[in-house]
């Protein structure tokens, strides 16, 4: 009777820490809108024009994207600036700006870099040049130039002294030669 006790007691323990293990820190005490990103695709543009736009920005692989011009692998609405360095997309996900680094909450500039980001992004069709070194970050992120009306964003927030640079090879750009 002894062993059985301990064998529940062992299995209890075990279910515990299983479940535990599968509790993530990443922004879940922020205000954020949550988001559930699936990396097993390494490409975040769908082709299937048959695929509705999710407007939860759920699945960044299932998307139904406009491509106005050839050199942009895809474009979509703006309805939510997180910070200086990170947007939503409709239709493609959460978007990290790839090259520069903005000041995150709390620290001097991040304010300034989210207020500037909102004005050029907000409530505006963005156009996505995807990283194709690598497409996401480890936060699951779409590394991303972002372009509104041609003009390229990263690199106006690096002129404009809202950001650094922040290059993390293997990346297809070089934020070196945007300054």
């Amino acid at each position: 009777m002894i062993i059985i006790d301990y064998l529940k007691t062992t299995i209890i323990l075990l279910m515990i820490i299983a479940a535990a293990g599968c509790v993530s820190d990443d922004e879940s005490t922020s205000d954020y809108p949550s988001y559930s990103y699936e990396n097993t695709n390494t490409n975040p543009i769908s082709t299937n024009d048959n695929e509705s736009t999710n407007t939860n920005y759920t699945e960044p692989k299932t998307t139904k994207n406009t491509v106005p011009n050839k050199k942009y692998d895809a474009s979509g609405y703006c309805p939510y600036v997180v910070d200086g360095d990170t947007i939503d997309v409709q239709g493609v996900g959460r978007i990290r700006l790839v090259g520069v680094n903005t000041p995150e909450r709390g620290q001097p500039g991040y304010q300034q870099a989210k207020d500037y980001v909102k004005m050029m992004c907000l409530g505006k069709t963005v156009d996505l040049d995807i990283d194709d070194a690598k497409n996401y970050d480890r936060y699951g992120r779409v590394l991303a130039v972002v372009y509104i009306n041609d003009v390229n964003l990263n690199a106006e927030l690096l002129r404009k002294g809202y950001a650094e640079i922040m290059y993390i090879p293997p990346s297809e750009f070089n934020p070196y030669n945007w300054t």
